[in-house]
């Protein structure tokens, strides 16, 4: 593994890559909402939080998450709130926004695991992304009973203005409508994730941009990919490369910018912010 040495060498190389290419395949991960702000522990976590922690004694969004509560009505007090700000608030810094300056006059797509839909809220084309995770903005049952996803702003803005002591009126707990068991979050974290008629015609354009372009002259941009599901971006992205000698790899990953050495040659490695990275690149 080879890791990035020249970062103004490599930001050239990567502004060429980027005017050159007849293709751009983005791969993001959560190091890119980070860069944007998105963080789930430490003072921003503190700040929306810390009534939560002092009452269930974690530390991080993420463990909120997890935690049993006793009640619906405690469940749904602390997942409203996280959808709220992490979904339905701009994140802090306007990281995507400068990325989709760089990108909206190429022949873009966007691959994802991210859940918090800051690309569409940017300005990105929908047409252009698949969320192969899903979305903090859907629900589904938690059976599931049908392969179905519900919009949750309107009742989760209703839910983060009226909880009281990090509950939600028992009036608002979702419910399926089908057959009657709690709705959950539409996230892929057990087997029982929903793939509704949205995601399959989402893979289906990311499989057809991917075949139209096998052989062309295409970047494969990958930004804030870590390594819990590499099989997603990252192996994938590798693989590509390989297979086509026209195309090239960008990594951009504070403290994880590698490639594997056969496709060195081809590859562009970035170990720095995210977003320095794309402000550099304008």
């Amino acid at each position: 593994m080879q890791s990035t040495i020249d970062y103004s060498t490599n930001i050239s190389r990567l502004q060429e890559a980027l005017s050159t290419a007849d293709a751009v395949l983005i791969g993001a991960g959560t190091g890119l909402s980070t860069s944007a702000g998105y963080t789930y522990s430490g003072k921003r976590f503190y700040q929306n939080f810390g009534d939560f922690e002092e009452k269930y004694h974690f530390h991080d969004m993420y463990s909120g998450g997890f935690y049993p509560y006793d009640t619906l009505e405690e469940q749904w007090g602390f997942w409203s709130r996280y959808i709220y700000i992490n979904r339905y608030v701009a994140p802090p810094k306007p990281v995507y926004d400068r990325l989709l300056a760089l990108v909206k006059d190429k022949n873009y797509f966007v691959l994802t695991t991210n859940v918090d839909h800051c690309f569409q809220r940017a300005g990105f084309d929908k047409q252009r992304l698949f969320y192969t995770q899903g979305d903090y903005g859907l629900w589904q049952c938690s059976k599931p009973c049908h392969n179905k996803t519900y919009d949750n702003e309107n009742v989760v803005r209703r839910m983060y203005a009226e909880q009281r002591q990090g509950r939600v009126p028992t009036a608002l707990v979702p419910h399926c409508p089908v057959c009657g068991a709690p709705m959950s979050m539409n996230l892929r974290a057990d087997d029982t994730f929903v793939q509704d008629e949205g995601w399959y015609q989402a893979a289906q354009r990311y499989t057809d941009f991917v075949e139209r372009h096998a052989k062309g002259n295409v970047l494969f941009w990958e930004l804030g990919v870590g390594a819990n599901t590499p099989v997603i971006i990252k192996y994938p992205f590798w693989r590509m490369t390989a297979a086509n000698r026209n195309a090239t790899y960008a990594c951009v990953n504070l403290g994880d910018a590698v490639c594997p050495d056969p496709i060195r040659n081809q590859s562009i490695l970035l170990d720095a912010d995210i977003g320095q990275v794309i402000e550099d690149l304008q």
